[in-house]
């Protein structure tokens, strides 16, 4: 069994998943919604999906850990410490709303390690995946991004607090010191998907505080794989252990990385 076999497993398991994710997006109105908290839903579509990623990969890699957003963790009962982790439905607010922006998300650590990810979205049949070390792929074609714009043509990307969520002030400050100096900021609401298109070449960099190892571990993959940067809030930060993560193209990443941190930048 090498990383690729679990690639080409994990890529298998996120397309059936998307294949379910994509029926009953077709028929939403008939779903059990339930909310976890103000402005955060989870759907039957959430459960369902995570279900069936579980059976295949942990099927597959009966040994394996598991982190998912719906079910929790379990350890891995065979040495080696790896362990799946995976947001089944990554942009669940835009799925019941009808907004065309949400993905499958699915990652694997080993020894504390983030060695692959994949994610997929679906509605427009796009699979970003790498490995530890290797190529960015998309649809399994090596992707290979333009270089960058200057900062002052750059796109961003973020994802914003809501409800009483904390730190809802200081996104609003960064958002002062960050949007006049570029192109604009997108709030897309899915923030696996949004780290792909960092990686992609399609954002110019993504900023956010304290999201869920499963909102970005497959996206730090494909971030590093394609040559971005990747910083938590402080240099020494690993984004994997705080869930604050600033990335950027490299040619961008330090002034971008200065406008956040520093108030006075």
């Amino acid at each position: 069994m090498t990383l690729q076999d679990d690639l080409t497993l994990a890529i298998a398991a996120a397309h059936a998943a998307g294949d379910g994710l994509c029926a009953a997006w077709a028929d939403r109105s008939g779903l059990q919604i339930d909310t976890k908290r103000r402005g955060d839903f989870v759907s039957q579509a959430d459960h369902r999906a995570e279900s069936l990623l579980r059976d295949r990969l942990l099927g597959a890699r009966p040994g394996d850990g598991w982190l998912g957003e719906e079910t929790g963790a379990s350890p891995a009962t065979t040495p080696g410490a790896r362990r799946w982790i995976v947001d089944p439905l990554d942009g669940t607010t835009n799925f019941l709303r009808g907004i065309a922006h949400w993905a499958v998300s699915i990652a694997l650590e080993q020894d504390g390690e983030l060695v692959l990810g994949v994610v997929h979205d679906p509605l427009k049949a796009e699979t970003f995946s790498a490995r530890a070390g290797g190529p960015l792929h998309l649809n399994g074609v090596p992707l290979h991004p333009a270089p960058p714009p200057g900062f002052d043509a750059a796109l961003f990307g973020t994802g914003l607090p809501f409800g009483d969520m904390p730190h809802i002030d200081d996104h609003a400050a960064d958002l002062t010191r960050v949007l006049p100096q570029s192109a604009g900021v997108r709030r897309m609401g899915a923030a696996a998907l949004d780290l792909a298109y960092v990686a992609a070449g399609r954002l110019d960099g993504f900023w956010e505080r304290r999201l869920r190892p499963w909102d970005i571990a497959a996206g730090l993959v494909l971030l590093r794989a394609s040559g971005a940067r990747v910083e938590g809030w402080t240099p020494s930060e690993r984004p994997e252990e705080t869930g604050t993560v600033i990335a950027a193209r490299p040619d961008l990443f330090h002034r971008f990385a200065a406008s956040l941190r520093n108030p006075s930048a």
